[in-house]
């Protein structure tokens, strides 16, 4: 699929907003990876690790943050039996290159692939998920579409499901560019052909991608088990400081169900 209506500088420049940082220092148990991208560009990502028979998550950020915002989350992910794997997008942090729509799919691919490579390469045999937060979701709902034999599950976080009433609350005019919703990220159309596990969480208070929006990635989606959840009180941004431990404990939840951790089997055992 062409991004090539995207990928012009009037609407690039509201899409990405790369802040390029240096790589900061490890938090205990953490791991930084450098995956090439293709010669001259490589995306730089940091693994928050717990134990090698843990479930991981491959996760895509939102914009206006970086691998390094996630050091004080990372680790509660592993407090809660679940590794952490956050991928920058290209400019991001200590990432190189240019970002582009395009390159943002192409690369997710890529980093997948590499990321599985990785675990499997150092004993990790958990279950895969993808998750993607605010623009991130877009990656993660494009990768679940494409490689569903790869994965367990889907989880989006303030993600969105049509592109242009969210280009239009970030101030792009698209009047006279003549772009239609399969021009754009078209996560709606992509998420009917998701069929693992999925699992959407939204702000109730969010303005930038309201929650209608989230109702409607879930109604679409194409997966049979699916589960919806709006944080009262949250907007965009807020859905971890609102929610705290909950968040982690929901996700795990989520996790434990699609894995059968937490199947009634395994309960009746565990009380013993």
């Amino acid at each position: 699929m062409s991004y090539s209506k995207l990928d012009c500088p009037e609407i690039l420049a509201h899409i990405f907003y790369p802040q390029a940082e240096a790589v900061s220092p490890l938090p205990p148990g953490a791991k930084d990876i450098n995956i090439e991208m293709e010669p001259g560009v490589h995306i730089g990502c940091r693994f928050y690790l717990t134990d090698c028979d843990a479930p991981s998550i491959l996760y895509f950020h939102g914009n206006g943050e970086t691998v390094s915002d996630h050091d004080t989350i990372g680790p509660q992910y592993n407090e809660v039996g679940i590794n952490l794997l956050v991928t920058d997008y290209r400019g991001y942090g200590w990432s190189s290159g240019h970002p582009s729509v395009a390159t943002m799919f192409s690369d997710g691919e890529i980093l997948l692939k590499e990321s599985r490579r990785w675990l499997s390469d150092n004993g990790y045999t958990g279950a895969l998920f993808l998750m993607g937060r605010s623009l991130g979701s877009a990656c993660a709902i494009d990768l679940a579409e494409k490689f569903s034999d790869d994965i367990k599950g889907l989880i989006i976080e303030s993600g969105f499901a049509d592109t242009l009433p969210l280009a239009q609350s970030l101030g792009i005019d698209l009047n006279d560019l003549n772009i239609a919703e399969e021009d754009c990220f078209n996560n709606s159309a992509k998420i009917t052909q998701v069929t693992k596990p999925t699992f959407i969480l939204h702000g109730a208070r969010d303005e930038l991608i309201p929650a209608v929006e989230a109702e409607k990635l879930q109604s679409f989606c194409g997966a049979k088990s699916k589960e919806f959840q709006v944080v009262p009180g949250a907007d965009h941004n807020s859905i971890l400081a609102v929610a705290g431990k909950l968040y982690f404990q929901a996700i795990k939840g989520f996790i434990d169900k699609i894995t059968g951790a937490s199947s009634w089997r395994r309960r009746r055992k565990a009380a013993k």
